[in-house]
């Protein structure tokens, strides 16, 4: 893909079709690489961290008849931890066959994994993302792949170019954004589609919370491996937490606006975590997006512990407002229509029932990548503006060159990071108004 004819308008345009995460207008079935009904599903686990071992569980839960046959991680001692958490809650030993030539460990075994699967599960840490799925989809499986798709601008371009070769294979592809399959988000999207908010003008984002894990150092590992076990806190890997986790408040508001924003600017530093322990990455982040027609959300996202927490989106619009509950509100604050109280499905299953039975079907209905990658785009734009303090636009963040993520032929144990720590033991930490945004 010529990165020089990407941007904001051929982007979109190119994936106008894809709407919540089902293709309208899918590929004739000659097009077809692999669309064939199976008695058998096979599934393979690639990253066995907590949320992969989730998702297997999901995977191993639909009415069809799937069998993970394959798992692979970085590390021997997650990958058996992952397949024991999930010998302990699949109850059905028919749909678990992993023997030990199957459990592969390292950079490279994904390979190996992807091959022996139907369905693979990409959940490594994200900066691996595009490469995984690259492959897969090279290899003709249907993908379930957690978000962020990548960490940089060139990880972003090359999940385009692989989600159209998906489309051209009619491969589904499930991406973990799974608000879309939240029965209600997916109420509340049709009534503010339906104009009962009236033309959106603004809205705020929230992923405010007292932050996640932190692994120690031990004295055996090398950089490599500290950096592997603690990769929320590295950018090649993680991408900050705005891109980590704040993408699906910035995803919920794109897709009310069914827009993505045309740029970004922001602040953001390193208030409270500012151990070593805390990588390279800020504590809190706050962009203000603005939208082609001019709409503007605002977005906050922090991680320190005892302050105000929030995790949600409000969308206001010229007839009134909606909010992550799943209540429309009138100019004066009435409520005039909430998402009734009800028992609806678990939207983490959800993506996997539809992903599986679609599967099964011989059908060919998810094409979720791109929107993956415009929500992904999105958070590393804030990043962006957040780090370096200046205004970036959707294209400039496009079209970057600064690679985060080392190509695939740099990875190993013995490879240095991209990112080492200075003699203190502390990293580099980004300062706006120095830091190159793009």
């Amino acid at each position: 893909m010529n990165k020089n004819n990407l941007n904001r308008r051929s982007f979109v345009k190119g994936s106008a079709a894809v709407v919540g995460g089902i293709l309208v207008n899918p590929l004739s079935v000659q097009s077809s690489a692999y669309v064939a009904a199976k008695d058998e599903i096979k599934v393979a686990l690639v990253g066995c961290g907590g949320r992969g071992t989730g998702a297997a569980v999901q995977a191993l839960s639909v009415k069809q008849n799937t069998k993970l046959v394959a798992m692979c991680d970085a590390f021997a001692d997650r990958l058996e931890n992952s397949y024991n958490n999930i010998i302990k809650q699949i109850t059905d030993s028919d749909k678990i066959d992993v023997p030990d030539d199957h459990k592969f460990t390292g950079f490279d075994g994904y390979k190996n994994a992807i091959d022996l699967a139907d369905v693979v599960i990409l959940t490594t840490p994200p900066g691996f993302r595009p490469y995984h799925f690259e492959y897969a989809i090279a290899n003709d499986k249907h993908v379930f792949m957690e978000k962020p798709v990548a960490t940089d601008g060139p990880g972003i371009r090359k999940v385009l170019e692989v989600a159209e070769k998906a489309k051209q294979k009619k491969l589904n592809v499930v991406v973990g954004l799974q608000r879309h399959y939240h029965t209600k988000y997916r109420e509340l999207m049709d009534r503010i589609h339906g104009g009962e908010i009236g033309e959106i003008t603004s809205g705020q984002v929230y992923w405010n919370s007292g932050g996640v894990w932190t692994r120690e150092r031990q004295p055996d590992m090398n950089e490599m491996e500290y950096q592997m076990r603690n990769w929320y806190y590295f950018n090649w890997l993680c991408g900050d937490h705005i891109v980590e986790q704040h993408i699906h408040n910035i995803d919920v508001f794109n897709w009310a606006k069914q827009a993505n924003p045309v740029s970004a600017q922001g602040m953001g530093g390193r208030e409270v975590r500012t151990g070593r322990e805390h990588g390279e990455i800020f504590d809190h982040h706050y962009v203000e997006f603005t939208y082609e027609d001019g709409t503007m959300a605002n977005s906050q996202c922090r991680h320190i512990k005892g302050c105000w927490n929030k995790v949600g989106e409000h969308i206001v619009g010229t007839k009134g407002r909606a909010d992550n509950t799943g209540a429309i509100y009138d100019l004066n604050g009435k409520i005039t229509w909430k998402h009734r109280d009800r028992d609806d499905p678990n939207p983490y299953q959800q993506e996997h029932d539809e992903l599986f039975a679609a599967v099964d079907n011989g059908d060919y209905k998810y094409a979720d990548a791109e929107r993956g990658a415009h929500a992904t785009l999105s958070a590393i734009l804030g990043r962006m503006a957040t780090y370096s303090g200046q205004v970036v636009t959707w294209d400039e963040a496009l079209n970057s060159d600064l690679q985060l993520m080392p190509d695939e032929s740099e990875w190993g144990w013995e490879a240095a990071p991209p990112v080492l720590p200075l003699p203190d033991g502390s990293y580099p930490i980004p300062v706006p108004g120095q830091t190159k945004a793009f």
